[in-house]
């Protein structure tokens, strides 16, 4: 059996932050409209649980991405494979991560990458180079989270 499993990542702005991961990563950002006017509809949850976002309804403090490729609830639009979701939390990041993502470029193409990166709104923090080890930098999202892109 193969077991699911998604990361979860505390945030600020929950939407913003998935648009960035999914943009950089090349994955979708999931659509839960289709249960939020469901759960709207039966009285399960308040218009106040929900915010519009990219032109869609989503819960309020919350969004995910999947990878375009991996099976998704058609109705809540949540993804059963590679996925991300970023919640809301009150406090703010207070330091260095413990985990952390890596995003590997094409054969010769870590400049665009990170380049590209940049134009989403990463910002660069510290290069590696390792010689035949490997080269790399060290980038934080827009909410400061580390993570490599090598």
């Amino acid at each position: 059996m193969v077991m699911g499993w998604k990361l979860v990542i505390d945030t600020k702005n929950a939407p913003a932050l998935a648009d960035f991961w999914a943009a950089a990563l090349e994955y979708e950002v999931e659509d839960p409209s289709g249960l939020i006017d469901q759960l709207l509809a039966a009285g399960h949850i308040g218009a106040d649980a929900v915010i519009e976002h990219g032109g869609r309804k989503i819960f309020r403090g919350y969004a995910g991405i999947r990878h375009p490729e991996d099976p998704y609830d058609q109705t809540s639009g949540v993804g059963r494979g590679r996925r991300l979701l970023f919640q809301d939390v009150p406090e703010s990041k207070s330091g260095k991560n413990r985990l952390h993502v890596d995003i590997h470029s094409e054969p010769d193409g870590l400049d665009n990458l990170v380049e590209r990166l940049e134009g989403l709104g990463a910002t660069r923090v510290r290069e590696f180079d390792h010689g035949p080890a490997g080269h790399w930098w060290v980038m934080q999202d827009p909410e400061g989270n580390e993570f490599c892109a090598a």
